[in-house]
């Protein structure tokens, strides 16, 4: 009977799960799933077979998407729904975007398709003919040198910097592809190595000579090539923002960026008062000579980070786990690590940023400064809790189902937030807390300021770097470190302005529900963490009690 009983269970809930509408969890779950095999399977760069692919997967479900009754949907599901929508359209326009960057390439990287061909027929598991092969990696290598030659003879000098950048990460890509079409037969294939290995070699040199060739032409054209980067452009910005729910223009955030900084310019002068120093920059140096002896440090962050644990516990902000107080984690920095992160990193580990013995004399002395006990105290429970790490804690164990749909504004935004609420709240009690805590305030106005304008083309690297230290306070090689990180590509072009702007987000959403009564400190940031990492103006219509709309309307938050 037991069988018979579960059967008639599910016939006499259908109606029940029809009348709810679209399983929107089970469709993200799905989706997910499908892209990432996707994502494993059509895995060649510059292949215009896997763009293709991708995009005809992400067309269906837009269409699918669009036939859903938006207004059946439950509260939730009308979350999902939006999410989902937005993020198949934003992949689709970076698909479409991918395809524009490859093509202005194209000219630097002529042989992207013959090795793209190679690979994408190992995909499909076809047969090689050795000979057949031999001769595509001679001729390969040719044309390779074809491009070396024009290098040599200035023919590409039309080309902007940013694009010849980008060609120097496009042909590190495709030398690893190549080099793993290789191996898979290499070995294994006896009449395949004898004929293909020597004009592999070959080739692969002149790939690897093609890279450093074309990187030194950028760096002596630069001064430095890992500040080159690669600005998408003002309507590339625009498209990436409305993706946001930002209803502001990129000249509009600078402006928002400008009014936060003459806050921050304001309080930071009270505190220099405080300190009897002439101005801000005196009271900075002062602040920046105050920093642990070596071996100290990993001592000094366990007790910031049970001190902003005990101010939270004590003020009944947040619901903190015992199982999250237990298991964050602390390890060193290296030293090529901190080329890029001058500063800390953060999660269920906290990397620490400190000078090693190895490191060149001014180094250690531009590192020691970088992290002294005040800067230190502004941010390590932006990296554990309630920042990153709680985060992190809190994402693992609800709606793990969004996670394709994480964003900085909700990352980074939220442990800004908390650098905010924590300061209004009184943790920076003395005036060289203060201004450690402003010193990193300000640093996000400028993450506003530098990014939106390199990205907008009108500032260089180098000009960031400047940039950074006038009006920030860094040290060179910190202010180096932070521009490396942002144009170098492995953060998207919003995520250095998100931080700020997540946190202005937050603030807001904080002033409309919190201040007003609506909800508790407690409840408003436990919810926040139990939605997982969102776009705010997503969050805000989940934490309301009033019906979700599509579209949703525009929020201007920075009143």
């Amino acid at each position: 009977m037991r069988p018979f009983a579960f059967s008639l269970s599910v016939l006499l809930a259908a109606p029940l799960l029809f009348a709810q509408g679209v399983d929107m969890r089970a469709r993200i779950e799905t989706f997910s799933a499908d892209m990432r095999d996707l994502g494993r399977r059509y895995d060649v760069p510059m292949s215009a077979e896997r763009r293709s692919r991708l995009t005809t997967r992400l067309g269906d479900e837009a269409k699918q998407l669009a036939a859903i009754d938006f207004d059946s949907l439950s509260h939730d599901a009308r979350i999902d729904w939006l999410l989902l929508d937005n993020h198949v359209r934003r992949e689709l326009e970076q698909l479409a975007e991918e395809g524009r960057d490859d093509g202005e390439v194209e000219e630097l990287v002529p042989f992207a398709a013959t090795i793209a061909g190679l690979c994408e027929a190992r995909r499909r598991m076809e047969e090689v003919d050795p000979t057949a092969a031999a001769e595509t990696m001679a001729t390969l290598a040719q044309a390779i040198d074809r491009v070396r030659t024009g290098l040599r003879e200035k023919e590409f000098e039309h080309l902007d910097l940013p694009v010849a950048a980008r060609a120097v990460d496009r042909i590190g890509d495709l030398r690893s592809a190549l080099r793993s079409w290789f191996e898979y037969r290499d070995g294994y294939d006896p009449l395949f190595s004898w004929w293909v290995r020597a004009p592999y070699k070959t080739a692969d040199a002149a790939l690897g000579s093609l890279h450093d060739e074309l990187e030194a032409r950028n760096g002596k054209l630069a001064g430095d090539s890992t500040l080159v980067g690669d600005p998408i452009g003002e309507a590339a910005l625009l498209r990436e923002l409305a993706f946001e729910w930002i209803p502001y223009s990129p000249t509009e955030l600078v402006a928002i960026a400008e009014r936060e900084f003459a806050w921050c310019d304001a309080e930071m002068e009270k505190a220099a008062k405080e300190l009897k120093c002439a101005d801000w920059r005196a009271a900075l140096e002062l602040v920046k000579r105050r920093y642990k002896p070596p071996g100290a440090q990993p001592q000094l962050i366990k007790q910031l980070a049970e001190e902003a644990i005990d101010f939270l516990e004590q003020r009944d902000l947040i619901t903190i786990p015992d199982l999250a107080k237990e298991c964050w984690r602390m390890r060193m920095m290296s030293p090529q690590a901190q080329r890029v992160n001058p500063f800390f990193l953060g999660g269920e580990t906290i990397q620490v940023s400190f000078p090693t013995d190895a490191m060149a004399h001014i180094d250690k002395l531009q590192s020691l400064r970088s992290n002294n006990e005040h800067f230190c105290r502004a941010t390590v429970f932006h990296e554990l809790i309630p920042g990153h790490w709680l985060q992190q804690y809190s994402q693992a164990r609800h709606r793990q189902y969004r996670a394709p749909f994480g964003t900085p504004f909700w990352i980074e935004g939220w442990a800004l937030y908390w650098e905010m609420r924590m300061y209004d709240l009184g943790l920076a009690k003395s005036p060289e807390d203060k201004v450690g805590t402003l010193y990193w305030r300000k640093h996000r106005c400028a993450r506003i300021v530098f990014s939106l304008n390199f990205h907008l083309g009108q500032w260089t690297g180098p000009q960031c770097v400047d940039y950074l230290i006038e009006r920030v306070g860094h040290e060179r090689a910190a202010a180096e470190g932070e521009v490396r990180r942002s144009v170098g590509g492995a953060y998207g072009p919003l995520y250095q302005a998100a931080y700020m702007l997540g946190g202005l987000q937050l603030r807001a959403l904080h002033g409309e529900l919190v201040a007003t009564g609506k909800q508790t400190e407690r409840a408003f940031h436990d919810e926040i963490l139990r939605q997982n990492s969102i776009p705010i103006a997503v969050l805000r219509a989940a934490l309301a009690q009033t019906p979700v709309p599509r579209p949703l309307p525009p929020w201007r938050f920075a009143q």
